[in-house]
């Protein structure tokens, strides 16, 4: 059998199933109405309560956003891992997240040791930016202690707690 023969079985036995049900419904609505727009109106109830039931009123927690302060220390955190070893990435641009591959680099011969901050370490904002209509999006900010003392670069706000 090709194809469209089995299609047109398919098509066929569909047209006649909804034959058979429209007959039946037919039949049981000049028969019986009581029971026809009794079970239409059992369909109809079941799905108002599907509709009105579920959900909870609770709020979704999510990480709180700070009022962050230009000058003030804070500590890098990146809420969305559970690994502590994990690093922030530290960007000379502000909006320029993506895939980092640390390949070319390492090619280049120009290995930037202090573009990835470990989480924990104290820095100082220096400055915001806008993004996307979210007001303070990304932040500026100044390394404060280990071997990258004074160097900066641009981070996600979510990442300074």
């Amino acid at each position: 059998m090709s194809n469209e023969e089995n299609a047109k079985k398919t098509v066929d036995a569909a047209k006649e199933t909804a034959g058979q049900l429209i007959s039946l419904m037919t039949s049981l609505k000049e028969k019986n109405p009581k029971v026809f727009f009794g079970a239409i109106g059992g369909v109809v109830l079941l799905l108002i309560v599907m509709m009105m039931s579920g959900g909870d009123s609770g709020v979704v927690s999510g990480p709180s956003a700070k009022n962050l302060a230009a000058g003030q220390r804070y500590v890098l955190k990146n809420p969305n891992t559970y690994e502590i070893e994990s690093p922030i990435q530290l960007l000379a641009v502000p909006g320029a997240i993506a895939a980092f591959d640390d390949s070319e680099d390492v090619e280049k011969g120009k290995v930037e040791s202090c573009r990835r901050i470990a989480q924990g370490t104290p820095v100082t904002i220096v400055d915001f930016q806008d993004f996307a209509g979210k007001k303070n999006a990304f932040v500026k900010v100044q390394v404060e202690d280990g071997d990258c003392k004074g160097s900066s670069g641009w981070v996600l706000a979510i990442d300074v707690q």
